[in-house]
């Protein structure tokens, strides 16, 4: 069918055959569909939504563009993938954790989206990392080290990177359809058994309502399910940071402590275990979250995931030891000093993607796609809800390379923070989405 032809379809509201999706896609990928037909199709699903049927379709579609991995592994291929948010870097304990646990961990990452802090920028600040290796020192470092962490190859849903290229600058980003087969085909090209999703919701997340987040979640666990990868989902909170920090290397320095046991936080390891007891479960490894949870804690324990931490880094051209090593091996930015609120108080909310935007404006984000990250600089130590700050106890502190910087972060975090009486986290855990 002529690419026009699929895009009237679609704009008519009518329901697209796989067929119709595949030949659309090929089309995409070979370059024989036009710029503008992509984002003509990209805006006509925006408006008329897909079906279950449609959208799994097309994730299969984009999955089908690249080469989509085998594995041939003495245990399950499981992965985590998160919608986004500040101070997330559970990626850096999990990953090793699972393996630890016998399961192996194929993950593809990305890099920070708007006020989002990405996986792959905080590896990048580990000296020597290779975070975009070819697929054979892919498969090796899974093999060897249970784990590896890496972005999104060529060979691997090629559709997606320029379809979502074409979203970008076509306001047609926020579409669950959209979303599910660029988030799902990735997935499914690393050839994956089980997934499961963190879904983030609050004043940090692009999904700021549980209603919405129900919705992307809903929609990400049918598509996967009906494609063949045994998924769930949890919807955690993002309406203060997760971990008590945002930046690249600063959040790397914080995983680094908790899989040393130098660092226990009740919200990244609540969630953390969580996370790892639905893949424990969902490959028969565990028979409930309880036994689960027991494991993955137990890998902290007895040092097993830092382990595996460290061979993955130094098979992918990291330091040898470099959890021992890190903190010398990271970089520190020039300028370290706390931030004090106006008025004491209990902190009673936070503007979380604010936090976020400060991080950016001190260098540690983009602006633009072509914009050159800055790993040493952050925010560390970042209270939360329900903690009290006065004029001895900072909102957080401030890593920034130069005076200028510090001072327009230091206002932005200021202004994020709202004191009073009393405050108090909500659950870590909002919502379980199963199959």
């Amino acid at each position: 069918m002529l690419p026009q032809e699929v895009i009237r379809r679609k704009r008519d509201g009518a329901a697209l055959a796989r067929d119709e999706v595949k030949d659309f896609i090929s089309g995409l990928t070979d370059g024989s569909v036009s710029e503008g037909q992509v984002a003509a199709f990209a805006m006509a699903v925006f408006f008329k939504g897909m079906s279950r049927e449609e959208a799994v379709g097309l994730t299969l579609a984009m999955r089908d563009s690249g080469t989509v991995l085998k594995w041939d592994l003495p245990g399950p291929v499981v992965d985590k993938h998160s919608s986004g948010g500040i101070g997330d870097n559970l990626s850096l304990m999990l990953a090793p954790m699972l393996a630890a646990c016998g399961l192996y961990v194929p993950m593809i990452s990305g890099r920070g989206l708007g006020h989002t802090g990405g996986t792959l920028d905080k590896l990048d600040s580990i000296p020597g990392y290779v975070t975009q290796p070819d697929l054979d020192l892919f498969r090796k470092v899974t093999r060897e080290a249970g784990c590896a962490i890496i972005g999104q190859t060529a060979d691997l849903a090629p559709a997606d990177k320029r379809l979502y290229g074409i979203r970008d600058v076509t306001a047609t980003v926020e579409s669950i359809p959209l979303i599910t087969a660029s988030i799902l085909s990735k997935k499914l090209a690393a050839g994956l058994e089980h997934l499961v999703l963190d879904v983030k919701t609050g004043s940090g997340a692009f999904m700021a309502t549980l209603e919405e987040a129900k919705g992307l979640a809903e929609s990400l666990v049918a598509v996967a399910n009906g494609a063949g990868l045994k998924t769930s989902a949890l919807i955690t909170d993002m309406d203060e940071p997760l971990a008590p920090c945002a930046g690249n290397a600063i959040e790397v320095a914080h995983a680094c402590g908790v899989l040393l046991g130098r660092i226990i936080n009740f919200r990244v390891m609540d969630i953390t275990l969580a996370l790892g007891a639905e893949l424990l479960v969902s490959a028969g490894i565990d028979a409930d979250v309880t036994a689960a949870r027991a494991r993955l804690k137990s890998t902290l324990d007895s040092g097993a995931a830092a382990e595996h931490f460290d061979r993955m880094v130094a098979l992918l051209g990291g330091p040898k030891n470099f959890l021992r090593d890190h903190e010398t091996l990271l970089a520190r930015a020039p300028i370290s000093r706390p931030v004090y609120a106006d008025d004491d108080g209990s902190v009673v909310a936070v503007r979380t993607r604010d936090l976020g935007l400060a991080v950016i404006e001190l260098g540690g984000g983009r602006r633009v796609a072509a914009d050159k990250i800055d790993h040493r600089v952050g925010l560390s130590n970042l209270l939360g809800k329900g903690f009290h700050a006065d004029f001895e106890t900072p909102l957080c502190w401030v890593n920034a390379a130069d005076e200028a910087s510090f001072a327009r972060a230091a206002e932005i975090v200021k202004k994020a923070y709202t004191l009073g009486e009393a405050g108090t986290s909500r659950a870590c855990v909002l919502a379980r989405i199963g199959a």
